[in-house]
């Protein structure tokens, strides 16, 4: 498993902490970060997902 997999995933597990918490707090711009953290997240995911597909 490439190391872009796990640190994608990671960044999509805080991103939905942050975005949660925005809401239920009631901040904006708490959740928008979030959302866009999720979104690189999966972004990185996917290049992992990519790069191991090329090696094997």
């Amino acid at each position: 498993m490439d190391k872009d997999r796990i640190e994608g995933s990671a960044k999509q597990a805080a991103g939905k902490i942050k975005e949660v918490t925005g809401k239920i707090l009631g901040d904006a711009k708490l959740e928008t970060d979030g959302q866009i953290e999720t979104a690189k997240g999966k972004l990185q995911n996917a290049k992992g997902g990519l790069k191991d597909a090329l090696k094997g």
